[in-house]
């Protein structure tokens, strides 16, 4: 039976324009795992374990099939609005404008990063976090 959640791993082709995104969200570079065809970079929010892991396949340059289970991962943002200028200076904008799915909810928006994944952004009060 598993005990904890360990990591996402995602498959990029441009890791300098996804550490960028990332980055923008508060990720930090945790370390990096070489291999033969490839290597991995940990990612991990700052008080938290490497959750999110990289993975570059050397010489790759034809963007990866996304397929159709993967949906998206969320992480939070004090700032949303100030989160999403960031992002914008990286040429990113939201699927659409921060939204609250009910009244009084936290707003939210979904983004993609440079490969093409889906990641909600969800605004939260940083005094309740």
């Amino acid at each position: 039976m598993a005990r904890r959640y360990v990591h996402t791993c995602v498959r990029v082709l441009d890791p300098d324009a996804s550490l960028r995104f990332y980055g923008t969200l508060g990720f930090e570079r945790r370390g990096r795992l070489n291999f033969e065809t490839a290597y991995n970079i940990y990612l991990g929010l700052p008080g938290d374990g490497d959750v999110l892991e990289l993975t570059v396949n050397r010489g790759r340059t034809e963007p990866y099939d996304l397929g159709t289970g993967y949906n998206h991962i969320a992480v939070t943002a004090s700032d949303l609005d100030g989160a999403l200028a960031q992002l914008a200076q990286q040429g990113i904008e939201p699927e659409r404008p921060p939204y609250s799915v009910r009244e009084g909810g936290n707003r939210l928006c979904f983004v993609r990063d440079p490969d093409g994944y889906r990641i909600e952004l969800i605004e939260t009060d940083p005094s309740t976090e």
